[in-house]
């Protein structure tokens, strides 16, 4: 993650750190969280073996896990408490064992308590896009992190 200057940056930091602490799921797929802010996630995962199917390919349930742990991620940065509300996922071209997939996340639309956010997932090597994924969060009660008052 990033070392931000800003309050708010330095918030979602923070909130990153403490949902990646508490997210047993995306920490037993491997995933990383490379950068955080306000609406956005950058979150890595490697294709392991066990994450091969039948077709000798990464299983697509996977790849919708690292795109919904990026909306998780991008949506409470902002240390409200964000839940998926609906998702849907678009696969391009196919994952392989080894590669790295990247996941970015980016806030198109706030409104009231809902999000709408895009993902790209693309392998790290080549740029190569893997799925794109669309999914409304909505923000219900409470925060993740106790904010500094100062």
């Amino acid at each position: 993650m990033m070392d931000g200057d800003r309050p708010e940056q330095r918030l979602a930091e923070a909130v990153g750190r403490a949902m990646l602490a508490l997210d047993e799921a995306s920490r037993a797929l491997g995933m990383v969280v490379e950068e955080i802010a306000p609406g956005t996630a950058r979150l890595s995962m490697n294709v392991r073996d066990n994450m091969i199917n039948g077709h000798d390919l990464c299983h697509g349930g996977l790849i919708f896990t690292l795109a919904d742990s990026a909306l998780a991620f991008a949506s409470n940065a902002r240390n409200q408490v964000t839940v998926a509300a609906a998702a849907e996922i678009q696969f391009v071209s196919p994952a392989r064992k080894g590669e790295t997939l990247v996941a970015v996340a980016r806030e198109r639309a706030s409104m009231g308590r809902s999000g709408i956010y895009d993902i790209e997932v693309t392998d790290r090597a080549s740029g190569r896009l893997v799925a794109l994924f669309r999914g409304r969060a909505h923000r219900i009660e409470g925060r993740i992190v106790e904010e500094d008052p100062a």
